[in-house]
């Protein structure tokens, strides 16, 4: 898994803890839906604007959204390890 792939397991499990489909989640971010679904599986990765933009959606600090998505990798190196 890389780092695209970590971010959108994290943006999509976020995305869905905070009640919202993609369409809301992209409205409020003022991004596209299909952008949106591209992010979650891992097919594009989001620039600085994006992050910002998708934390203030969903509440949340862009660094927790980065810490998750260094968590999600440790965890994958550390299941692929085992």
């Amino acid at each position: 898994m890389d780092a695209g792939e970590a971010f959108g397991k994290v943006l999509r499990r976020v995305r869905r803890e905070a009640g919202l489909t993609q369409e809301q989640l992209g409205f409020e971010a003022d991004l596209r839906r299909t952008y949106v679904s591209l992010l979650e599986l891992g097919q594009q990765q989001p620039s600085l604007t994006t992050i910002l933009k998708l934390a203030a959606a969903l509440q949340r600090r862009p660094g927790e959204l980065l810490d998750l998505t260094a968590n999600e990798l440790n965890n994958e190196k550390k299941t692929s390890a085992s």
